[in-house]
């Protein structure tokens, strides 16, 4: 996938993510605003769960839990700040995963991998690889 703007890579991760969940028998609910913290809810069989979504382009599988903006481009936020309960993300090959936060360690990032790792360092994504 060819991202030409951060808003091109934020519609494609949301978009790909409420296919995912569409397509897995959750009811998706898109909030009406984008200030939450949370991209969508899910919910299947009476539990309520938050999604955050990110996108990458970049060819290492970089995602980066800080939001960072404003006149200075500083960091606001990071996303483990909240009680997100999946990530879902896509890489720029259109490899999706979804990972429970619970899951993922106390970082500012993480790297797609579609391989286990070899040296046994950094977070293993490719277990939660998904599909349509």
């Amino acid at each position: 996938m060819v991202f030409e703007t951060r808003k091109d890579k934020g519609r494609a991760g949301m978009a790909l993510g409420i296919a995912y969940f569409g397509a897995n028998g959750y009811t998706v609910n898109v909030p009406l605003n984008d200030t939450q913290w949370y991209d969508f809810i899910v919910e299947k069989d009476g539990k309520f769960e938050t999604v955050q979504c990110k996108a990458t382009g970049s060819k290492d599988g970089a995602i980066d839990f800080r939001s960072t903006g404003g006149t200075d481009g500083g960091m606001y936020d990071n996303m483990k700040n909240h009680p997100i309960d999946y990530l879902f993300c896509v890489n720029q090959n259109g490899i999706m995963y979804c990972i429970p936060v619970k899951d993922i360690p106390n970082a500012n990032g993480i790297k797609l991998r579609t391989e286990p790792n070899v040296n046994k360092q950094g977070f293993d994504t490719c277990k939660y690889i998904v599909t349509l």
